[in-house]
């Protein structure tokens, strides 16, 4: 799952944590993006970093934005190769609080056309767009006006004004969560009880779609509380929503939001290669998978710190891609 706003990633030093410390967990923290419980892979790659203790500044730093990576960002290869770069260099880029330009403005025209809409909803002729699509088009989406509707469209509102203005979150509808999916610190629901009405209304609302392939579900509510501003079809998933609210619960593209339909991404050939050629780097072998030779010339020559990050990143990415559906297809 990824974090709604990419860009304020926090890095500590991680405690080195053992099997011997917590056999159900024995993954040290740095690998929470990408894995809960430690194989022998990520084991022998842990082994790695012993050698090599302890870490200076920069690569811990650099370590540090491998656990801030998500494959699901609407710019992961870009994100990746500006990593790679800081391996190859050993120089840990600075970092920018700042939205890429495309999605600040995709959000913007969101929150104008949609918080428009809930202040008047006969309102005609905005002279704007979203990501390609015309706002008459959008809100289209949405058909006849009604309470519960404007309730609804509210909601996507603050979730996209949260991700524009961190200081005014979003409260979540069904559960809420932490940055990595530990329990959050507010009772579900709290903050609409004087509109329980509602809430239950959208919570019954069900979206049938599939995850890979796979027949799967989601209730409106919990849609609308994972919508990623950071994803790759964030675009397209506020059109899934606002089709829904209109009755169309049945869409023909899939719901997209965190990890949920990742292998639809337009980005995952790309990563996958880049994946498979950090694991040339770091194992000092060959493959028959598709690589990029451009990599390898930005990681240059081999050390053990070098071998040891890419190893870190390539197997953070590879976990990502391949990661198990299953908890997607039933999400209510």
């Amino acid at each position: 799952m990824c974090r709604s706003t990419f860009y304020q990633v926090k890095w500590e030093i991680p405690v080195k944590a053992t099997i011997g410390d917590d056999m159900d967990n024995p993954c040290r923290p740095w690998w929470r993006n990408a894995v809960e419980e430690a194989n022998e892979e990520i084991l022998a790659i842990d082994k790695m970093v012993e050698a090599i203790e302890p870490l200076d500044e920069e690569t811990t730093k650099i370590r540090g934005l491998i656990t801030g990576f998500e494959s699901c960002y609407h710019e992961a290869d870009k994100e990746v190769e500006r990593i790679i770069k800081a391996i190859g260099c050993g120089q840990c880029p600075e970092e920018s609080n700042e939205r890429p330009p495309q999605r600040k403005k995709e959000l913007e025209d969101c929150h104008r056309i949609l918080s428009r809409w809930c202040e008047d909803t006969a309102v005609k002729n905005i002279d704007s767009e979203f990501g390609g699509v015309s706002a008459e088009k959008l809100l289209s989406y949405i058909g006849k006006a009604s309470p519960l509707k404007v309730w609804q469209v509210e909601r996507i509102v603050d979730k996209v004004r949260a991700a524009l203005e961190p200081s005014r979150p979003y409260h979540m509808m069904v559960f809420d969560l932490g940055e990595y999916g530990e329990p959050g610190a507010h009772p579900v629901g709290e903050h609409y009880k004087d509109e329980a009405e509602f809430l239950q209304q959208t919570k019954e609302i069900i979206i049938h779609d599939t995850v890979d392939g796979q027949e799967a579900k989601v209730s409106l509510a919990m849609a609308i509380d994972m919508v990623a501003p950071c994803n790759w079809d964030f675009v397209g998933g506020i059109v899934t929503l606002l089709k829904a609210i209109g009755g169309e619960l049945h869409p023909e593209r899939p719901y997209v939001c965190h990890s949920r339909n990742l292998k639809l991404s337009p980005l995952y050939d790309r990563l996958k290669a880049i994946s498979n050629t950090l694991g040339v780097f770091w194992k000092q072998g060959e493959t028959r998978k598709p690589i990029d030779s451009n990599i390898l010339t930005l990681l240059g020559e081999s050390t053990p710190v070098k071998r040891w990050l890419a190893a870190s990143l390539g197997t953070t990415i590879r976990l990502q891609l391949e990661a198990s559906s299953d908890c997607w297809l039933t999400f209510c």
